[in-house]
C-alpha cells in the first residue's frame, strides 16, 4: 500500500481539496516506486485483523489505568475541598465509611457531595474489577497456549527482571512483532530519536520526534527508570550511571531517553536472536 502523505501533490490539487482519488497521480507515484526511486513513496505494512485484535488487551488496560488514576485524583481533591485528611479513598470499604466522616467544623459531608462521592467510588470499583479481568484473561491465555502466536516472545521478555507481563505485552504487540529493517528503524518507530533543526551552520535539537508510537515511547521511558532500579549490574545501567554522575537534572532527563533507546534495541535483539542484554538478570525458573 502506498503512503498517501508521501505522494507529491500538484499545486492545483493543494488549493482545492476534493474527495475524489487522482488515479493519474497515484499511477505516477506507483511507477516511480517500481523504478526504485528512493523516497518517491513508501509502503505501509497493514496489520491483519488478528494482529490488530491482539493489541486490544494492552490498550484497554492502559485506558482503564488512566481512568482509575483520574477517579482517584478526583476523590482526593474532593476530600481536600472538604478539609478531610487521612482518609484513603482507595480502600475497598471507603464508600461505607463516607457517612462517618466529618469536616473540620464537625459537620457531615453535604448530601449532594455524598451522593457524587458514592457514584465515583462505584465507578472506581468497577474499573478495578475490569483491570483485574483483563489481566486474568491474559494470564489464562498464556497458561493454556504458551506456544501460540507471539506468546513465546512475550514470555521471553517477562523473564527479565523489571519487565512484567503488561509491559511485555505492550512491547511485543506494539513494536517487536514488526519486521523492522534495523535498529535505526526501530528507534524511529518508537519515537526515541531526536528532531534536529539545521539552518546553515546552526544546528540544534528540538527534542523527541513526535512521529513515532506514543505508547512505546511512554512505556520505554518508564521501563528505563525501572531498569536502573532492578538491573543495576547490567551494562546499560552502568553506562547511564557513568555518564550522569554529578550531572544536573536536565542531563539525566536527556540521558534517560538515550538509555530507553539502547534498551529497546537490546530487547529487540534479545527476542529475535536470543542475545541477553549484557549483565541483565533473569528471573529464576518457576
Amino acid at each position: 500500500m502506498i503512503h498517501a502523505s508521501s505522494i507529491p501533490v500538484p499545486r492545483e490539487h493543494r488549493r482545492a481539496k476534493t474527495d475524489r482519488l487522482d488515479t493519474q497521480l497515484l499511477m505516477r507515484a506507483f511507477l516511480g516506486w517500481l523504478r526504485g526511486e528512493r523516497k518517491h513513496c513508501s509502503m505501509v505494512a497493514i496489520p491483519t485483523l488478528a494482529e490488530e485484535d491482539a493489541k486490544r488487551p494492552s490498550r484497554e488496560h492502559e485506558k482503564l489505568g488512566g481512568e482509575r488514576s483520574r477517579l482517584v485524583n478526583k476523590l482526593k481533591a474532593a476530600m481536600i475541598r472538604l478539609g478531610i485528611r487521612g482518609f484513603n479513598v482507595k480502600l475497598g470499604q471507603a464508600a461505607e465509611r463516607l457517612e462517618e466522616l466529618r469536616t473540620p467544623e464537625g459537620l457531615p459531608i453535604p448530601p449532594h457531595m455524598l451522593e457524587e462521592l458514592r457514584r465515583d467510588m462505584a465507578r472506581l470499583k468497577l474499573v478495578k474489577e475490569q483491570i483485574k479481568a483483563v489481566a486474568k484473561a491474559r494470564q489464562q491465555r498464556l497458561e493454556h497456549a504458551p506456544q501460540d502466536s507471539l506468546h513465546p516472545m512475550l514470555l521471553m521478555l517477562a523473564k527479565l527482571k523489571s519487565i512484567g507481563l503488561e509491559t511485555a505485552d505492550m512491547l511485543v504487540h506494539e513494536v517487536l512483532w514488526r519486521q523492522l529493517r534495523d535498529r535505526r528503524a526501530l528507534a524511529r518507530y518508537a519515537g526515541l530519536t531526536g528532531s534536529p533543526d539545521e539552518s546553515g551552520r546552526k544546528r540544534r535539537e528540538k527534542g523527541l520526534a513526535r512521529a513515532g508510537n506514543a505508547r512505546v515511547r511512554r512505556g520505554m521511558l518508564q521501563l528505563a527508570w525501572r531498569w536502573l532500579m532492578f538491573q543495576r549490574d547490567s551494562a546499560l545501567a552502568q553506562w547511564f550511571v557513568a555518564r550522569t554522575a554529578n550531572a544536573k537534572r536536565e542531563i539525566r532527563k536527556t540521558m534517560i531517553i538515550a538509555l530507553a533507546r539502547k534498551l529497546l534495541i537490546a530487547l529487540w535483539r534479545y527476542v529475535t536472536t536470543g542475545e541477553v542484554p549484557t549483565g541483565a538478570e533473569l528471573r529464576p525458573a518457576a
